[in-house]
């Protein structure tokens, strides 16, 4: 169990760390943010499975757990994921998409942000209650369901304050949960574990992906992500000591872990970066051969996802390139540099979007829809609202979230 919870890094501490360096796009950085992708689903999968063999492992049976042997029990609980999986697919995609085009109808943006966080905790909770199913694993799917909506972006934007203060009650509890008595009565055994985090896992990823036959920068930057551990760590260690299969002082140590851990990140990442730049000149070969065929095929993937959204949205970026005479003049790395920094976004019926003495900031492009605007108050106020649902794409300038 400690080792199941040691075995994964934080997806947020890693994006984190890539934006502040502006790696987030670069292909190195969609190998590490994949892997933990890849874990953070591994974990959500093992949230399940662990009560079915928790009584095996030495703990003691979960409340709710089905009566009979390992497999019987294991049957069932696989049974019921597999149940609500196809339920929220197949019912899902359906309802919520339809619901949440019905309450933007109304106009108000508190009652459809709000609607968004009910359809979200609803489909989670739901889950857990009904099918017996990870709490993670119903919020998972939930985000799945709600992407299907034409207001998905919409409904990302307005609850990313939310997920701000999520986060940080997150890692108060996380604090509120550590001993620090920990670090003086075992502080061989907390050593040790920051050992595993910081060189253990890291040796262990490079390895892997040296054997897969990519550059060692590709390997240097995945072992730096790994170096950490995060929330799902934390998730894992509480249902273990509910279960009976993991020591209060297992916890203890993987709090401190987490915390010393994520506290030296930043080191890992800067000694990541060194390394990168002194063998970055001796690169060549069929490893930045392999690498340079996974970018084209990240590149045609992203293509790919961005002329599908730009005709769902009834615009695509790179016609609008073309289309307005203020984009003539680019040539063609500079065209796509800047089509990078564009962003969809949705209007409710009867949002204000431009008011005057608004910073300016953005530049919008109108793909569907319409908006009003009201030259008799613009005179006092100026500013333009939708008239019914409407998309652009927006360019933003500066680190601002774009609008």
């Amino acid at each position: 169990m400690l080792g199941l919870s040691l075995s994964v890094a934080s997806t947020v501490v890693l994006l984190r760390a890539l934006d502040d360096r502006n790696s987030i796009e670069t292909v190195n950085g969609r190998v590490a943010v994949g892997w933990l992708i890849v874990e953070d689903l591994a974990m959500v999968l093992a949230l399940v499975l662990l009560p079915a063999f928790a009584e095996v492992m030495g703990g003691h049976k979960a409340v709710g757990a089905p009566d009979g042997s390992l497999f019987v029990a294991l049957a069932i609980t696989l049974g019921k994921v597999v149940a609500f999986v196809v339920l929220a697919l197949t019912v899902g995609p359906r309802v919520v998409p339809w619901l949440l085009a019905q309450v933007a109808r109304t106009g108000s943006r508190e009652l459809f942000t709000l609607s968004v966080l009910a359809v979200a905790l609803g489909i989670a909770f739901g889950s857990a209650k009904l099918f017996g199913v990870s709490f993670a694993l119903g919020a998972f799917f939930a985000g799945v369901i709600l992407s299907e909506s034409e207001l998905s972006q919409k409904a990302a934007e307005d609850s990313l304050p939310l997920q701000d203060a999520f986060a940080v009650l997150f890692f108060v509890s996380v604090g509120m949960l550590f001993d620090p008595s920990i670090l003086v009565r075992e502080p061989w055994a907390v050593a040790a574990v920051l050992a595993v985090i910081l060189f253990g896992k890291s040796l262990a990823a490079f390895v892997i992906v040296m054997a897969m036959g990519y550059p060692a920068t590709t390997a240097i930057t995945v072992s730096a992500a790994l170096a950490q551990i995060g929330e799902f760590t934390f998730i894992l260690a509480g249902l273990g000591i509910m279960l009976g299969i993991l020591p209060t002082d297992g916890r203890d140590l993987l709090l401190a872990g987490g915390i010393l851990s994520i506290t030296l990140n930043p080191l890992m990442f800067a000694a990541a970066e060194f390394l990168s730049a002194r063998l970055r000149p001796r690169a060549g070969g069929k490893r930045d051969l392999r690498l340079a065929t996974l970018r084209s095929e990240l590149e045609h993937t992203q293509h790919e996802k961005e002329a599908k959204k730009g005709a769902h949205h009834g615009l695509r970026t790179d016609d609008l390139a073309r289309k307005l005479p203020m984009f003539e003049g680019l040539a063609g790395a500079e065209r796509e540099e800047l089509l990078t920094l564009f962003r969809p976004r949705a209007a409710l019926t009867g949002e204000r979007i431009i008011c005057k003495g608004d910073r300016a900031d953005a530049a919008f492009f109108i793909s569907s829809g319409s908006v009003e605007v009201n030259v008799e108050s613009a005179i006092r106020s100026g500013w333009m609202r939708a008239s019914s649902l409407a998309r652009w794409r927006c360019s933003r300038a500066g680190p601002a979230w774009p609008m």
